[in-house]
């Protein structure tokens, strides 16, 4: 009776004892969980700072700091902080030795810190991949505003390049990708506002607003056989005063337009004639002209003036033009003017007509987006040569000496990317041109890179569609996901719409596009450096050669386009390796053994 009762007695003291142990344990893990809070940013919200413990709130060091020096490596010294046994090495310096990056914020009026792995953003699909709607996240591109593209030109409405030349050139990925951002843009954009100052309906009341600046020139409404509807006509001297000295001559216009910086005109020159768009930037009255004139000179600066040549327009044409970019592009020639332009500080002063010619459909409008689409796309199909490319008349090296490419090269992303704006072109349109365009172009990807192809096999057995062809082949991850995009593109259209590609054109689009994903789903490890991604496969192909690490702007390009390509294909290994370095970005690491 005694031993049952001691026994009932021991159990409920070893229950008190291990509540209380318990409750004491549970209390002390609060710490820990707050600091893996702070190790993981996006675990922690705004009011999360109000919790951290007394003694590492901002501000607030629970003990004196005194200097010491840092011995990092045994290479060098870095002074730092220390508070008790803890001790604080300067972000300047973990900034630049990590590649981390962080900033100071203020939330609900105390300042944070910010700190974070990556500078990019993984643009999560929200619904299914549509060959139709917008490409990848690309309305948050903005080609032409790039220090790379020298200007829009003038004669064919697309970016010249001068990212491996300064000379310019016309480079396909960049006009593609002007294209597809524009595209994207017009279907995630509300609509623009558009104000008309010459249409053929109020062509009377329209020529009233327009005064001659001298008394040798002229406007008048006149009847055109080809437009079938009342335009002006004017004539001017063709000749302008670039001092700006003398007395102005031409038809001038009044705009007073801040917001509205897409100008936009049939035009029809009848003899030598240019036209002048007046701007000022209002924070600080400096006023400046854009002239447009008909020659081919692609850029050029002198004074106030900027000059772009838009080609011999003797034929009615229509001209549109991003006078905010255009200033941009002009104001970066002058070695004077070191600041980038605002484009709420710009506003459009007056157009004037120089020169004899036909003038309808005038307006200003805040976005053009299909105008500027279209003007790649058109580019695409006149600019293609007979083996279905658009060659690239620039050296490219990626390792001198080893990795190089003569002008004149192909590129499996230029191909894929043009197909991607070739079949975008066909929905909009229906237009058989652009569909033929797009089935012309995948010549190429059935010509092996030593034969001035795009195609490269790893290990003899799978095979890539290369953005840069090569020898040996560098295997760049980021351009031949975009060549197969542009060959899902082209297979969607083909199995969607009956009669628009022949059955032997489907099971090419098919099989190229198939192969394509075997050899991505196979080597996708190949580029997964447990922290991170490479940008290529040079460290494999070339013998002793280190690994090019992705920047993270491409490594997010990477995570972006699997992401993309699991609305598309259900195989667990896009997921989850998009998942996994998603992950690295936070600074997860694979385990080590």
């Amino acid at each position: 009776m005694t031993m049952r009762f001691n026994l009932k007695l021991f159990l409920g003291l070893v229950i008190i004892a291990v509540f209380f142990t318990s409750f004491s344990w549970w209390g002390r893990c609060g710490t820990p969980q707050l600091a893996d809070s702070r190790i993981y940013p996006d675990r922690v919200d705004d009011s999360a700072q109000n919790n951290y413990p007394h003694d590492i709130q901002a501000g607030k060091p629970h003990q004196q700091s005194e200097d010491i020096d840092c011995l990092i490596n045994d290479d060098y010294v870095v002074n730092c902080q220390r508070e008790g046994e803890e001790v604080y090495v300067p972000f300047g310096f973990i900034e630049k030795y990590f590649e981390v990056y962080g900033k100071v914020s203020t939330v609900n009026g105390r300042d944070r810190f910010d700190w974070q792995h990556s500078y990019s953003k993984v643009y999560v699909p929200k619904r299914t991949y549509d060959p139709r709607d917008i490409f990848m996240s690309f309305e948050n591109y903005n080609v032409e505003i790039r220090d790379r593209v020298k200007c829009i030109s003038g004669i064919d409405g697309v970016p010249i390049s001068t990212q491996w030349g300064p000379q310019g050139y016309f480079y396909a990925i960049q006009i593609a990708q002007y294209a597809l951002s524009h595209y994207s843009k017009n279907m995630t954009e509300k609509e623009p506002t558009i104000v008309k100052y010459v249409d053929g309906a109020n062509v009377e009341e329209n020529i009233k607003q327009w005064r001659a600046l001298d008394k040798a020139s002229s406007l008048t409404v006149m009847y055109d056989d080809d437009r079938r509807e009342s335009v002006l006509r004017f004539s001017s001297s063709d000749v302008v005063d670039m001092t700006q000295t003398g007395n102005p001559t031409g038809l001038a216009l009044k705009l007073e337009h801040v917001n509205d910086l897409i100008i936009s005109l049939q035009l029809k020159f009848t003899s030598n004639g240019s036209i002048s768009v007046s701007v000022k930037l209002r924070d600080t009255n400096d006023v400046y002209v854009i002239r447009y004139v008909q020659s081919s000179t692609v850029i050029n600066m002198s004074g106030n003036t900027v000059l772009y040549g838009i080609g011999n327009r003797t034929r009615w044409s229509r001209l549109t033009r991003d006078l905010f970019t255009d200033l941009q592009k002009g104001l970066l020639l002058n070695n004077k003017f070191s600041r980038k332009v605002k484009l709420k500080n710009v506003k459009i002063i007056s157009l004037v007509m120089h020169g004899n010619g036909l003038l309808s459909d005038v307006h200003l409008s805040t976005t053009s987006h299909l105008a500027f689409f279209f003007n790649a796309a058109e580019w695409l199909v006149t600019n293609q040569d007979d083996n279905g490319g658009w060659p690239i008349d620039v050296k490219r090296t990626l390792m001198p000496g080893v990795m190089e490419l003569k002008p004149g090269w192909y590129s499996g992303m230029a191909q894929g990317q043009a197909i991607s704006t070739l079949t975008r072109a066909f929905w909009k349109t229906r237009d058989r041109k652009f569909v033929d365009s797009a089935l012309k172009a995948i010549r190429l990807f059935h010509v092996p890179s030593e034969k001035g192809g795009i195609v490269a096999m790893f290990m003899d057995k799978y095979v890539w569609y290369e953005e840069y062809p090569t020898t040996p082949s560098s295997f760049v991850l980021n351009g031949f996901i975009y060549s197969l995009l542009g060959l899902y593109d082209l297979k969607y259209l083909c199995e969607t719409i009956q009669d628009v590609c022949s059955p032997a054109q489907v099971q090419q689009t098919l099989e190229l596009y198939g192969t394509g994903m075997t050899s991505l789903k196979t080597l996708l490890p190949l580029y997964d450096t447990g922290c991170g991604t490479t940008y290529d496969l040079r460290h494999v192909t070339v013998p002793g050669s280190a690994p090019n690490v992705a920047r993270w702007d491409y490594h997010t390009t990477h995570i972006n386009q699997l992401l993309m390509l699991a609305t598309v294909d259900d195989s667990p290994i896009l997921k989850d390796v998009a998942t996994r370095w998603t992950g690295y970005m936070k600074g997860k690491r694979a385990k080590h053994n």
